[in-house]
């Protein structure tokens, strides 16, 4: 049995104390969002403006969409704002603001924010997630690779600095959900639960010949390309294990993976009694992120669709198939060796995927590029950031070198 942590401050996420309401106006809520232009963000930006008086937007950051950033920026008017790239649009967007230009890893260090949403995908989330949680900021996590690359140091830096993480992915936000009120009960499992990806249907004999459009045409959620192509091949059920024994304080061999095909029981968490509590609802993302952002409070109105069981009729499970998902058994393998391991699998997994992406590689060498690579790697056991980051780097450029 596992218990799970009990206070804030010395957890990864805090319990309501007091019901799921406050009625203390502190003012507007200033959030910072990290991809403000990626599946996540829109999504946040669409919570955000349902409740004008509860949210305020106070950074906005994104990679190389620059001309919906600066529409969005012209939107919601934040004070710091962030871009790999820039466009006329974007100069202009900022100028009429009057927003300040700002490098992302910083934008965490502002005294005028209040929560950072990290919707960025791959390493580019981790250094402001620390440093956020070093502040003792709330961060509203939807990137797995942060936990996954560093889970131990992202840990310490929210012990230290008194922060807390609350998670935005559906399997996690329902997971933390279960355990609202649960805190001093022990843990015996938890189960994700997977879609199983676009091409869940498909023998894998066909499987050689799939297209990145195919891939991106995920019968259920609406998500980023990436996490999309995670969804396909199963490695985003591997992440959110190792993601999971760092949320919720157990051990891998404590979570499972179960094949959901209808994508509304979002996870289960089963107690030391036996009982199984779930968390069900359409697949959309914006319930769980305004979960995150409007914690420990529940929003007084609806944000997607009355749940109709007998509409939808039955619920089906089933166990995944490793041989044709390697790339869950591969994540698992990486959580289990501990240290630089799961940084180099994320960063192999990256690489390969934009490689698929590109129409450079086949969608089933995805996981031989990352054997591959993880087979090149002597993990070193409880790695400084800096070697978490030479590992995240040597990994890209190994992964390089197998698909070349």
């Amino acid at each position: 049995m596992f218990v799970h942590p009990r206070c804030v401050g010395c957890v990864l996420f805090a319990a309501p104390e007091t019901g799921y309401h406050s009625d203390v106006d502190t003012g507007p809520l200033r959030i910072a969002i990290l991809g403000a232009t990626g599946s996540i963000g829109c999504q946040a930006l669409d919570v955000i403006t349902r409740y004008p008086g509860r949210f305020k937007v106070q950074a906005l950051t994104a990679g190389r969409n620059c001309d919906l950033l600066a529409t969005q920026v012209a939107a919601h008017q934040p004070r710091y704002v962030a871009c790999d790239e820039e466009s006329p649009a974007l100069r202009d967007a900022i100028g009429a603001a009057g927003a300040r230009v700002v490098p992302l890893d910083n934008i965490a260090d502002a005294d005028d924010i209040d929560i950072l949403l990290v919707g960025t995908a791959g390493a580019a989330g981790l250094i402001p997630t620390m440093r956020a949680l070093s502040r003792g900021l709330p961060v509203a996590i939807a990137n797995k690779e942060v936990l996954v690359m560093a889970g131990h140091l992202v840990r310490e830096a929210m012990l230290e600095g008194g922060g807390e993480l609350r998670p935005v992915d559906s399997e996690h936000s329902a997971i933390w959900q279960c355990l609202w009120g649960e805190e001093a009960h022990p843990i015996r499992r938890i189960v994700l639960t997977a879609s199983g990806g676009a091409f869940r249907d498909l023998a894998p004999g066909e499987l050689d010949a799939v297209t990145p459009e195919q891939a991106l045409n995920h019968p259920t959620w609406k998500m980023g390309a990436k996490i999309t192509v995670d969804s396909a091949t199963l490695m985003n059920k591997g992440m959110e294990t190792i993601e999971a024994m760092w949320l919720f304080d157990v051990p891998m061999e404590a979570v499972e993976v179960v094949l959901h095909r209808q994508s509304i029981v979002h996870s289960l968490v089963e107690f030391a009694d036996g009982s199984v509590k779930a968390q069900l609802g359409y697949p959309d993302m914006r319930l769980p992120i305004e979960c995150a952002l409007s914690y420990p409070d529940r929003m007084p109105e609806p944000t997607t669709p009355p749940l109709d069981l007998a509409a939808i009729g039955s619920l089906t499970f089933a166990r995944p198939d490793t041989g044709r998902f390697p790339c869950l058994s591969l994540a698992m393998e990486a959580g289990a060796a501990g240290g630089t391991m799961p940084a180099v699998m994320a960063a192999a997994d990256e690489v390969a995927v934009q490689r698929f992406l590109d129409g450079e590689l086949v969608f089933t060498a995805i996981p031989r590029v990352i054997e591959q690579v993880m087979g090149r790697h002597e993990p070193a056991p409880a790695p400084a950031l800096d070697a978490v980051l030479d590992a995240d780097r040597w990994a890209r450029r190994a992964a390089a070198e197998v698909v070349t």
